[in-house]
């Protein structure tokens, strides 16, 4: 019996964190999750458009707090920044976000959102966490939970940022411009996860370097001179030459950026005239530009000016009436590179917590997301973001095997897989944030 005892006290004081610590995430987490899908179901219930955030910040604050965290409120619009320091260490910071769309919800759930609020310009609109936001905050709130209770495990500083207005690219730019990385401890490290409507849940994709694309919207006024319908030879018709501007623009990807340098430009939006036989005096264009390289961004927007003006000369027009283009720099945003060194250690994190073959190698794409500000600070950091699968596993499957769709992020049906999703998101965010802290040791 003696040596028995003396066997199990070796073992005890041997068990490495990483042994002890994994075999004790996955059955912690699940004792979790009753508490974390009802937080997900009352933020699904309850989502705010972009700058209207207040209770959903109000929620996550409230959680953080009772968890021991010093919560500054209404950062940045209705950030919330929530820090827990436990020794030296370095300092990780991990980032969700916290706004829904405009979007009536058509999931047909039980607990699917009824809300509707009014937008910036006054319209009535229904309101629906469309592109996983509720999982983002939910899994953040699991990730601090399973942090706290582990403390006795690591040192350093967790940092935790709930962020306002990632749909309209402000929230990012608000929360650094007051001060985020001056006023708080300067991460090492910043974490960042998001679902994908494309990936089962249960698995995680991580893609190293470039992850999501330069974003910029642009506005062009197509100017001319307007009459008849009949007597188009005394016009200068800007439906016309709106025309010929949407074909040309095309030729930038296809003829003056290089094939190696991935780049979109399409015409979302083209308004012109009022009636049949009226020739108007004006058409109006709305663009998204997309990209990864700095350089092909401005690339792009340098083009489309020079060859709407080119056009327009060719057309006779005088200098008064050439197009006029507008870059919306407010909601610009920058790609996400994901540093090639902190998504492999992430990888491995994630691979040894949930097992090497639910993680998979993804590929970019070419939507936007703000996170990738956090790495472009003039103190330069590691930042990752990674994609958690949220469909479905037969659903995934039969889309597999048929050429049914399954619904994309911002569709009114897209419907995550959320338990699953949640129990995912919380274990991978853990463990990478554990693998990057100085671990602490049993004497």
């Amino acid at each position: 019996m003696r040596l028995l005892t003396a066997s199990l006290l070796t073992l005890l004081i041997s068990c490495s964190w990483t042994t002890c610590y994994a075999t004790g995430l996955a059955d912690s987490t699940a004792k979790a999750m009753p508490n974390l899908e009802a937080l997900y179901l009352y933020l699904h219930q309850n989502p705010e458009l972009s700058y209207q955030e207040k209770d959903s910040s109000a929620r996550i604050a409230i959680e953080l707090a009772s968890l021991g965290f010093q919560v500054t409120e209404n950062f940045g619009g209705y950030g919330v920044v929530a820090i827990l320091r436990n020794g030296e260490g370095p300092t990780v910071m991990i980032r969700a976000d916290t706004d829904g769309l405009p979007i009536t919800e058509e999931t047909g759930k039980t607990y699917a959102s009824k809300v509707t609020t009014l937008d910036a310009n006054n319209n009535e609109v229904g309101v629906m966490h469309g592109c996983g936001h509720d999982i983002h905050m939910t899994s953040l709130v699991g990730t601090a939970q399973q942090l706290v209770a582990n403390k006795a495990h690591w040192q350093g500083t967790l940092m935790m940022v709930a962020q306002p207005a990632e749909e309209v690219g402000g929230g990012a730019k608000a929360m650094l411009k007051q001060g985020l990385f001056e006023q708080f401890p300067t991460p090492d490290y910043v974490l960042g996860l998001h679902v994908s409507a494309s990936i089962p849940a249960g698995k995680v994709g991580i893609v190293s370097g470039y992850a999501l694309a330069n974003v910029d919207s642009v506005d062009i006024t197509v100017k001319g001179e307007g009459g008849h319908g009949a007597y188009p030879h005394q016009t200068k018709d800007p439906v016309v030459l709106a025309a010929r501007i949407v074909v040309a623009l095309q030729t930038i990807a296809s003829r003056e950026v290089s094939p190696l340098e991935p780049n979109v430009i399409t015409v979302g939006s083209i308004h012109g005239g009022s009636k049949h036989n009226i020739i108007s005096n004006e058409v109006k264009l709305q663009l998204t530009l997309r990209s990864y390289n700095p350089d092909v961004r401005l690339q792009q927007i340098a083009a489309l000016k020079r060859l709407t003006k080119g056009i327009a000369m060719s057309a006779g027009l005088d200098e008064a009436l050439y197009p006029e283009v507008y870059v919306h720099q407010g909601e610009s945003i920058p790609s996400t590179y994901n540093d090639p060194e902190l998504a492999a250690r992430v990888q491995a994190s994630i691979e040894s917590e949930i097992g090497a073959e639910n993680v998979i190698a993804a590929s970019p794409v070419m939507a936007g997301e703000d996170f990738g500000l956090y790495g472009l600070t003039d103190d330069k950091r590691p930042i990752m973001m990674f994609w958690l699968g949220a469909v479905e596993p037969s659903l995934y499957q039969t889309s597999l095997s048929s050429s049914k769709t399954l619904p994309s992020l911002h569709s009114s049906k897209f419907a995550p897989d959320y338990a699953p999703t949640i129990n995912t998101g919380v274990r991978a965010m853990t463990k990478s944030a554990m693998d990057l802290f100085v671990h602490k040791h049993d004497d």
